[in-house]
């Protein structure tokens, strides 16, 4: 009789110091390699689209920041076009420039971020030090454009609340100087360094056909050779007036592998893309106007009287951010729902990680830059039924579950 080579579980999370947040693994492993994987979401439900509809749309605005910490410039753009549609409400030509740059400042910092995240989960920390060093500068000039390091408060419906002054403009440039002249340092880090590239070339895998199944967004696809962005093919704001072109591997190495390295290529030409977008906005920013209402009760009346469905997605530094907002004549929207990007890429996990070693689970789910807490929902699908649980059933099974240990002698 042939031996057949035995399998055993390896289940990581939802808590462990590995994840950064809460998510559940079940692996199957033979020997060192993974044969089988399964993901489980929902350990981090906030119900934040809930307590949103109980809310007037100006105040969901703050909520829609409060989504992600590191997409707090994302969330807002989209919700804002998304109302802005429902409700006809106009956007001055100046505040679609400034949405703009504020959004390109966002992905750097958050791209610089990931990348010393990356350079973490592969034991290089001295990259992690001098990424997240870096990544200061444009932090700075977030806070001096909008006076929040995070959650900005920037944007406004019909509009953004702080202009761009003729004395920020010197600042602003200073800064992409600043970058320009480390982007060829940190991209020969990430590129020349033969541990880096030992350990992400090859390494987690998502090829073409798969991330276009999946429905893969962002980098995550991009690196597969999908020529997906939202602001090159539907786009929106001042991105309409600039010459946009979806970042891809094979634009800097003329071929297209799909692994974890393609991803860290994406970035890194993503850096470089919107350190040049910034600097046409500054160059092309209209005078006028930065909102079309700057009295907030007057536009809150106009909310409350329109009705309407409206869509809005910003291309985040993660991939597509999607808002809905159906509004109907009252305070409250009927509905509000949002899609972070992170949603799009839990499926594709399960290609890049099989086959792989244990070793390489951290850095292959990382370098699709995951996000949790942006993508939790509670949606159960039995006998081809859609079902959503409610802040009012988790509290029932919470109360349940109570019981039920405690009947138990726990």
């Amino acid at each position: 009789m042939k031996p057949t080579k035995a399998t055993y579980t390896l289940p990581i999370g939802p808590i462990h110091p590995a994840l950064k947040e809460p998510v559940f693994f079940e692996f199957e492993i033979q020997g060192e390699r993974i044969v089988n994987v399964d993901v489980k979401l929902g350990h981090v439900h906030r119900g934040i689209e809930w307590a949103g509809m109980r809310r007037n749309p100006i105040q969901i605005l703050y909520l829609a920041e409060r989504i992600c910490g590191i997409c707090c410039v994302s969330h807002p753009f989209a919700f804002c076009e998304a109302v802005e549609r429902a409700a006809e409400v106009e956007v001055p030509e100046r505040a679609q420039y400034i949405r703009v740059i504020i959004a390109e400042l966002e992905r750097i910092h958050s791209h610089i971020l990931w990348a010393g995240v990356a350079a973490h989960e592969l034991g290089f920390d001295s990259v992690l030090y001098l990424t997240w060093r870096i990544r200061e500068k444009v932090l700075d000039l977030l806070e001096e454009l909008t006076g929040n390091r995070v959650t900005r408060a920037i944007f406004t419906i019909g509009g953004v609340r702080r202009d761009i002054t003729k004395e920020q403009i010197p600042k602003v440039q200073e800064a992409l100087d600043y970058y320009k002249g480390l982007l060829e340092k940190v991209m020969d880090i990430f590129l020349k360094d033969p541990t880096i590239a030992l350990r992400c070339k090859n390494a987690g895998i998502l090829k073409k056909e798969d991330a276009l199944k999946l429905c893969a967004v962002g980098p995550t696809t991009r690196a597969s050779g999908v020529p997906k962005d939202v602001r090159q093919d539907q786009a929106y704001s001042a991105y309409a007036d600039l010459d946009i072109r979806a970042q891809t591997p094979d634009l800097l190495t003329g071929v297209v592998n799909g692994d974890v390295y393609d991803r860290i290529i994406v970035r890194l030409l993503e850096l470089k893309q919107s350190i040049e977008i910034i600097e046409n906005c500054v160059g092309a920013m209209p005078a006028g106007d930065i909102m079309i209402e700057k009295k907030p009760l007057v536009m809150l009346g106009k909310l409350k009287k329109a009705v309407g469905e409206g869509i809005g997605r910003h291309e985040a530094p993660r991939g597509e951010v999607f808002h809905y907002v159906k509004l109907t004549g009252k305070p409250e929207p009927y509905t509000w729902k949002a899609r972070a990007p992170t949603y799009n890429n839990i499926l594709p996990w399960i290609p890049m990680l099989l086959g792989q070693q244990i070793a390489d689970i951290p850095i292959v789910a990382a370098s699709t830059d995951p996000c949790i807490s942006c993508t939790n929902r509670v949606i159960i699908i039995k006998d081809g039924k859609r079902k959503t649980l409610t802040k009012e059933d988790l509290h029932r099974l919470s109360v349940l579950k109570t019981r039920r240990l405690m009947r138990n002698g726990y």
